[in-house]
């Protein structure tokens, strides 16, 4: 075949025109820990970092590749495409320059394309070289990842291994040979279905079908299969039994699936099961994932209520009074007969209270049991089954027809055929409805559209997919992938069609030598792969061109423009599929299944036409090509003169393969492009957090946003202002509550002002630019008091710190690094709004996004023109209801889209509802600040709840405390009017119990203090930690307030309540920050400043001799009256380090309790002692935290980053590019 440079010049190669850099590649755990590390990485200079990320986190190869290569001659194949192999001395190492990649995937494409007789000459083997190492630097187009992985590896450096188990047809021969190697022959192919058959044991069975899948998800592979040929429950076994039925082996599977990991370090399994509508056990599949998140939920609650119930028990015994003989007896012990009801009210096991009671008689104070939480990768989930797969029922037009009349449906036997249950189709309807709407899913696969557009029905119907659904074909076949980025070929607002059908030209010659050279994981892939040679070429950003181009996605004109480019995309594909059929043949199977996939030929020219009628077998119309609608006509032509071209060329040679496109989702090759939308799907935010080398983000608005406005008409001031609405002004000058003036009267100077200023350009959060990075450590602990361990803390946050409230801080926000949504910008007009429409409502305020037709609309017309299907998500509202999920099914069907997901907001029990995240408490604050007595009462009750039960609890039981107690007394002057501040605390000294006393206070509110002291007190004595009051209370508004009198530390008081929380903080949790004067004195873990001094401070004293001064101490004085520091006249003592080797290394002190535990670390002799640092705040929750800035609410598998995306029926990571799709 002939290729023709659009991209390069002869004798040139590919990157002259290109410029490469090198930066440094990190990802980084959410606790900071590195995950992957790479320096002098070479990337194209306009490459992201995310990209620079993942290619070389991804797809380099990390050992076996040679630091000097040889060439190995081979006849008749040109010099440049000889292979390589590691010359003598040479040291291996792993991949460092894009380059490097580039070159052997493309070095292998055109070296197998050479040999399987693909170019007329060398020229033209040099030209495809360069065209695809071009296209790959300038991210128009990717192939799927396990091309990344595994392609060219042999070819590019030698690399080799032992078979493992894989077979491919002999390109020369036609037959089906067994590899010997890992490599020689690539595993390129993401997309696989395979067959099972209803038998245990043998080939091609239930057992060998989970080795067989072990197998492709090793080497990053997705698959699919059809379960429905699997007995149902009760049915006939040939050795006179019954079948256990089809649930019980989807389970081993899914458990095996969970398992595997590709190469050990990469995504998770990506599977699909499949289930006929008519299979026995429909109802159980259907309902499987519903019934499996109840035991979730069910673990969570149960596990934290036998905790609370069983610790009961232990705590109605430890108040008895009376002879210790009946403290265990319930019919004496009248507070245990109540913990023991109370304890069988919840079902808690009567062996579990038997347990507790004759653990109490032995001496325990206390039981440990275990507590379980939601996150998706918790204990809970790994517990049950059906998480590691799609699952999707197969449904015919019959079935809905049935559904429409209320008819009945019938269940039918695997074995005889016969219908074994009868119910009614609208009765099973309605169940995947409620399974979708309450769990996404199973997904739906239109069975009869699917095979109305079947090329080779001839061979069998289409019974399954891979797990994406974008692959639709006959079982036991393969399907690799590659997408184009759209916005790549559009130019000065015109799309280059030229360039477009070049490239889709290059890539299904690409796709078809990736079939040649392939290696397959069993015999029956390897041959019938051989046979139908399916491709997938595809797309992705379709959302951020149509907003590129300023078209909604939800318009006339976008879907117009949709199904015009794919129309485009899919006739060049065919047209190439028949040129190389010209020359090398039609695929073996197209003989006998010609006049069917001429017929579908027809059908897709037709539908380019614009017509309405006329198609043949088609059950379901299919959405025509709008030609009134699509704003460039050039893209009509040359859609309808491209399936002229492709049905004219077919009827003549035939097609080289029996299907030739998808639309896949795209999840991490989408990263490598760089991609604003992946796969056919709308954009899920308009402002995007761009990650910068070596860690670190800054905020950019959608790079599709400022084309938009400026193609609507907008002037170059007015797109400015609309774009510093969304990503904020930048600057904190002009801004509301925080702002040069107020933070003047906190101690900032000019200079602190201006390295405030140069660091808020990139911020996406202020509060990350106030830390000790921005303004010195010095300036941060002396001026402004902070302990330098609140500023190494992530978690503390300086501005709460230094009074404002959070309203203050959200509107200066908003202020400076903006609303994250265009809803309400100024000078844009409320018609253009439609235009920037997202999956999801952006930013905190924004309340517009895609309805659920929309995204259903805009798959139909693409379907037309896809050979395979498309991998999308249906986004739905959380108010969705049972019935919306059923529409959209319905709709989905009408419009003949092949197959669907929905996904429900807040339908995963791991994933919290989008719209409940903003912790907005402005109508507590009113109450607070202007409320009645009885309103302000009422507000802290529901507030000191809150707090105790989203918190997990240490313990459950209460801690009583000693009938003599130490304590202080506080007695201060808050905005004039006198409070009294009474402390208990327990042997160890932590804090037990307070008393509020105000005096000449009305007896209302003098009252509910009290009282509300008494609800802290037995908080505390429950296991509340006073961290959580502290964070509670503190910056509370209502009068008295004021100037605060009379105390060494506290200054200045929002409330009483702000007020009492302060002082307890400081003297009892040592929260310095909260203080305006730091007290005076070393604290317990001070080291002292003897050594500057010249002085030791350590006085030779033994550590037992050190922990008895300080018990004594603890005993006989009140922590909080010392502020948990040690008098003037006292020191630590830790042992005499002189002698490292001679003696411990000291007793290391607990914080919290003044409890000195002596250990000995034998690797650490000569070190120095660890000292244990509090925490100063609890940090925001970060899955709060990724549901604001866009993302889903999970955790990354890989990375743990929770910057997961909804990503076609798949989830995608926006860190680390993991994915749990094919692409």
């Amino acid at each position: 075949m002939k290729i023709e440079r659009q991209f390069t010049e002869a004798g040139k190669g590919a990157y002259v025109d290109l410029d490469f850099v090198t930066t440094v590649s990190e990802i980084r755990n959410p606790d900071g820990t590195i995950v992957f590390r790479l320096d002098d990485v070479e990337v194209p200079r306009t490459w992201s970092q995310v990209a620079s990320d993942v290619i070389a986190q991804k797809y380099f190869r990390k050992a076996g590749v040679p630091s000097k290569l040889e060439k190995v001659k081979e006849a008749d194949v040109p010099e440049f495409l000889w292979r390589s192999q590691a010359a003598k001395g040479a040291v291996m190492g792993g991949e460092t320059s894009s380059k490097q990649v580039f070159d052997r995937l493309a070095g292998a494409w055109a070296y197998w394309g050479w040999k399987g007789g693909y170019f007329t000459g060398e020229e033209d083997a040099l030209a495809y070289y360069d065209e695809m190492r071009h296209m790959l630097a300038t991210q128009r187009a990717a192939p799927n990842s396990p091309q990344w992985f595994n392609t060219g590896l042999h070819w590019a450096y030698g690399i080799d291994g032992p078979a493992q188990g894989h077979h491919y047809v002999d390109y020369a021969t036609g037959k089906l040979t067994r590899s010997k190697s890992s490599y020689e022959h690539p595993q390129p192919h993401a997309c696989f279905i395979q067959s099972v058959s209803d038998d245990l044991v043998n080939d091609g069975g239930i057992m060998d079908l989970w080795v067989r899948e072990a197998r492709l998800f090793k080497y990053g592979s997705g698959t699919g299969t059809n379960f429905s040929s699997l007995r149902g429950a009760g049915e006939n076994l040939s050795g006179g039994g019954k079948s256990s039925g089809l649930m019980g082996f989807l389970k081993i599977g899914d458990r095996a699936a969970g398992a595997i990991k590709s190469g050990g370090t990469t995504r998770r399994a990506a599977k699909m099961v499949i289930v006929d509508a008519d299979h026995p056990d429909i109802e159980d599949f259907i309902n499987w994932k519903v019934i499996e998140e109840q035991k979730v939920a069910s673990i969570v609650a149960g596990s934290k209520m036998h905790e609370e119930k069983l610790n009961g028990l232990f705590a109605a015994i430890k108040s008895w009074d009376g002879a210790i003989c009946d403290a265990y007896d319930p019919r004496k012990n009248t507070v245990l007969k109540e913990a023991v009801k109370a304890a069988k009210k919840v079902a808690i096991p009567e062996t579990y209270v038997k347990r507790v009671l004759d653990y109490a008689r032995q001496g325990h104070t206390s039981i440990e049991f275990p507590t379980y939480d939601t996150d998706w990768d918790s204990e809970a989930y790994s517990s049950v089954s059906g998480q590691n797969s799609n699952n999707s029922i197969r449904v015919t037009n019959a079935f809905l027809k049935a559904v429409e009349k209320d008819a009945d449906w019938n269940l039918i036997d695997r074995v005889n055929g016969q219908p074994v249950k009868t119910i009614k189709a609208r009765d099973l309807w309605a169940q995947v409805g409620h399974a979708a709407w309450a769990c996404a899913d199973p997904g739906i696969q239109y069975h009869d559209t699917v095979n109305d557009w079947h090329t080779c029905p001839e061979d069998g119907a289409i019974r399954g997919s891979n797990p994406c659904s974008e692959y639709m074909f006959l079982d036991d076949t393969a399907c690799n992938l590659a997408s184009m980025n759209l916005l790549t070929f559009l130019k000065d607002g015109l799309f280059q069609t030229e360039d477009y059908m070049h490239a889709s030209r290059l890539w299904t010659i690409t796709l078809e030598v990736s079939v040649m050279m392939a290696q397959f994981p069993s015999k029956e892939i390897a041959q019938r792969s051989y046979d139908f040679r399916t491709l997938g070429l595809g797309y992705a950003n379709i959302g951020g061109l149509l907003m590129n181009m300023g078209y909604g996605y939800d318009s006339d004109e976008g879907r117009a423009l949709c199904g015009a480019l794919t129309a485009i995309m899919t006739g060049t594909a065919y047209a190439t599929s028949a040129e190389m059929a010209s020359e090398l043949g039609a695929f073996p199977g197209y003989k006998k299944n010609a006049k069917h996939m001429l017929r579908v030929m027809r059908n897709h020219r037709k539908a380019a036409g614009g017509s309405l009628d006329g198609y043949e077998n088609l059950a379901v119309k299919p959405v025509p090509l709008d030609h009134d609608n699509c704003p460039d006509n050039r893209l009509i032509e040359v859609a309808m003169a491209t399936w002229d071209k492709a049905l004219k060329l077919g009827e003549k040679h035939g097609y080289r393969n029996a299907q030739s496109t998808v639309i896949a989702p795209t999840g991490t090759i989408g990263l490598v492009m760089d991609c604003d939308t992946t796969g056919i799907e709308p954009d899920f935010a308009l402002v995007k957090f761009k990650k910068l080398a070596g860690g670190g983000y800054f905020k950019i608005i959608n790079r599709s946003v400022p084309a938009a406005l400026e193609n609507l008409g907008y002037g170059l001031a007015q797109i400015e202002e609309i774009i510093s609405y969304a990503v904020g002004h930048g600057s904190i000058g002009n801004s509301p509550a925080i702002n040069h003036t107020s933070l003047a009267g906190h101690g900032f100077g000019v200079n602190e002002l201006a390295k405030v200023d140069a660091a808020l350009e990139s911020a996406f959060d202020i509060r990350f630019v106030f830390n000790q990075w921005t303004l010195g450590e010095e300036f941060c602990t002396q001026v402004l008091g902070i302990p330098v361990e609140k500023l190494s803390d992530p978690s503390f946050d300086l501005l709460r710190s230094l009074g404002y409230s959070k309203a203050d801080i959200d509107a200066a926000n908003n202020h400076v690094c903006g609303t994250m949504t265009l809803e309400g910008a100024p000078h844009l007009k409320a018609e253009h709004y439609h235009i920037f429409d997202c999956a999801n409502p952006c930013g905190k305020t924004g309340t517009r996004f895609l309805n659920v037709d929309s995204h259903i609309t805009m798959m139909a017309a693409a379907q037309s023109f896809i050979s395979g299907a498309i991998s999308k998500t249906i986004n739905m509202p959380n108010d969705a209801t049972i019935e919306d999920c059923q529409k959209a099914y319905e709709l989905s069907w009408s419009l003949g889209v092949k197959a669907n997901a929905l996904y429900r907001d807040g339908s995963k029990l791991s994933q919290p509802l989008a719209a409940s995240l903003v912790e907005d408490d402005e109508e507590a604050q009113e109450i607070f600040e202007s409320g009645s007595q009885q309103q302000k009462a009422t507000v802290l009750a529901e507030k000191v709840v809150e707090k105790i039960i989203v918190k997990e609890l240490i313990k459950s039981h209460r801690e009583k405390m000693p009938q003599r107690r130490k304590g202080y007394t506080q007695k201060a002057i808050v905005g004039g009017h006198k409070v009294y501040l009474r402390t208990g605390e327990y042997e160890d000294g932590n804090l037990g119990e307070i008393f509020i006393d105000m005096h000449k206070e009305g007896a209302g509110f003098r009252a509910m203090m009290n009282n509300f002291a008494i609800a802290v007190s037995v908080g505390l004595q429950y296991g509340v930690p006073l961290e959580e009051f502290v964070d509670a209370f503190t910056f509370t508004k209502f009068e008295p307030a004021g100037m605060v009198q009379g105390n060494d530390s506290i200054k200045n008081a929002t409330s009483i309540l702000d007020y009492v929380f302060r002082e307890l903080a400081v003297s009892y949790l040592d929260r310095t920050d909260l203080a305006h004067v730091k007290p005076e004195g070393a604290s317990f873990d001070d080291l002292g400043k003897g050594v500057e001094e010249g002085v030791s401070n350590v006085s030779e004293l033994s550590d037992t001799a050190a922990s008895k001064s300080l018990e004594v101490l603890k005993q006989i004085s009140s922590t909080g009256y010392l502020r948990k520091r040690l008098p003037q006249d006292l020191v630590v003592l830790q042992g005499d380090m002189a002698d490292a080797n001679a003696s411990l290394l000291g007793a290391e002190i607990d914080i919290q309790t003044l409890e000195p535990n002596l250990t000995v670390d034998v690797a650490a002799v000569g070190a120095a002692p660890t000292v244990s640092i509090p925490k100063g705040s609890v940090s925001m929750d970060a899955r709060t935290k990724a549901k604001m800035q866009g993302y889903e609410g999970e955790a990354c598998g890989e990375c743990g980053n929770y910057t997961l995306v909804r990503n076609g029926t798949c989830m995608k990571c926006n860190t680390c590019g993991g994915t749990s799709g094919c692409s």
